[in-house]
């Protein structure tokens, strides 16, 4: 079965990320070309979740349902989204590569979890499934995060830096031939749970943020918070930012524009601190948070870098064309995971096989 897999294989990359807006699906070819990775996105698409998947994904966080229930369950909903897109685009699909949504992730205490049952996958579409990208990491003495510089690394290498404003902002970079990367600060996670007390989902372009005034007292605050006197490797999680991040923030008596418009500031301070650091030139921006002109605008007043706006689809999607490429290099039984990165002990090749 696994010696199917070539550079003419259909490969679905699925992800759900920390802001639990939606399942991303991408399908793509891997291939190397003069001794470079490149790829070929077929087809993408983003499936919201409705608000009682929301609502069972919370219930996990808040101990009100069963990891192994939920495991389950939205392994059947990741199998009916596949449905759905596969007979829609008319694809022969040869792996799908599954991230899952992670629900707890404690490196410290040696375990990371994410729903979405490899298992269930597999019987109900019949096709070669890999997950579970992280355990083996933290296993081996590393963070089990981020896992996408493999994939910055292989596959966008004409970058300095890849920087993604999803739920966790998170950059990865190259120095003397070695990649480095961890989570900067939280992103969309806290931006949009104060967007969500205005009733919306999200700050959609950064609208409410600009109109509000940044608060230094707040400012400090943040910046103060623990994580960041830490060196890499280092990863967050959406228990620490629950933990540390929100009490602060939910506190406040400041308004909510005033709240935003602090934390995009906080955001863009953190990031900017990053490039500085790191003598970063360019940097290519993916995620949400992209769509963020007033975040945009703040990392811009800081810094006058490169920052690389590429297609919507790799905005999108790039999340979920890199995880289709670790389940593609995890068949190929090649390095998905880096020591570099997460701190574990040694390179690896790192996921869950399931075959039919």
């Amino acid at each position: 079965m696994l010696n199917i897999i070539n550079h003419k294989s259909l490969v679905l990359g699925i992800m759900s990320g920390t802001s639990m807006d939606g399942l991303d699906i991408s399908c793509a070819q891997y291939y190397q070309k003069n001794n470079t990775w490149e790829f070929n996105l077929i087809a993408s698409k983003t499936f919201e979740y409705s608000d009682s998947i929301k609502s069972d994904l919370l219930k996990v966080f808040r101990k009100k349902l069963t990891v192994l229930e939920m495991d389950i369950k939205f392994g059947h909903i990741i199998s009916d989204y596949i449905e759905v897109f596969v007979k829609k685009n008319d694809l022969d699909i040869n792996l799908i590569s599954s991230h899952g949504h992670t629900i707890f992730h404690d490196p410290d205490n040696g375990y990371s979890h994410q729903v979405g049952s490899g298992s269930v996958i597999l019987e109900r579409l019949k096709i070669p499934v890999v997950c579970n990208f992280r355990q083996q990491d933290i296993n081996l003495g590393g963070q089990g995060a981020p896992l996408v510089p493999v994939g910055d690394q292989l596959l966008f290498s004409q970058y300095a830096s890849c920087l993604n404003l999803g739920g966790i902002a998170n950059i990865s970079f190259q120095i003397k031939n070695v990649r480095y990367a961890y989570d900067i600060c939280p992103c969309n996670m806290i931006l949009n749970h104060l967007a969500s007390k205005t009733g919306k989902d999200f700050d959609k372009f950064g609208s409410i943020s600009s109109t509000g005034k940044i608060d230094v007292n707040l400012l400090n605050q943040l910046n103060k918070i623990h994580y960041y006197t830490l060196e890499m490797p280092k990863s967050l999680s959406k228990e620490y930012v629950d933990s540390n991040f929100l009490p602060i923030i939910d506190q406040s008596q400041l308004s909510i524009q005033d709240i935003l418009a602090t934390c995009v500031e906080h955001i863009a301070f953190q990031i900017v601190t990053t490039f500085l650091k790191y003598d970063i030139s360019n940097s290519l921006l993916t995620g949400g948070g992209t769509f963020n002109n007033y975040l945009i605008s703040r990392i811009s007043h800081f810094h006058n870098i490169d920052l690389v706006i590429p297609s919507g689809d790799i905005i999108n999607f790039k999340e979920s064309i890199i995880f289709g490429f670790l389940g593609f290099l995890k068949i190929l039984n090649k390095t998905n995971c880096l020591s570099s990165v997460t701190g574990c002990s040694k390179d690896h090749s790192s996921g869950e096989i399931y075959l039919p």
